[in-house]
């Protein structure tokens, strides 16, 4: 798993040809137990959670 970014106990992350759930270009991200799956460049929420606080600092 490729991290590209680690922040405040977030971690981002890209998968190389990731295309088969989600057919648009998005990141991972992991919070603890939590992740999220958000569309690039629009921040649009594909599919997770992770809470309120962190989603403000992606």
């Amino acid at each position: 798993m490729p991290a590209i970014s680690m922040f405040c106990g977030s971690v981002v992350y890209m998968y190389f040809m990731d295309n088969r759930q989600h057919q648009r270009p998005h990141i991972h991200v992991r919070y603890q137990e939590d992740e999220v799956v958000v569309s690039i460049p629009e921040g649009e929420v594909l599919d997770g959670h992770i809470p309120d606080s962190r989603m403000k600092l992606l």
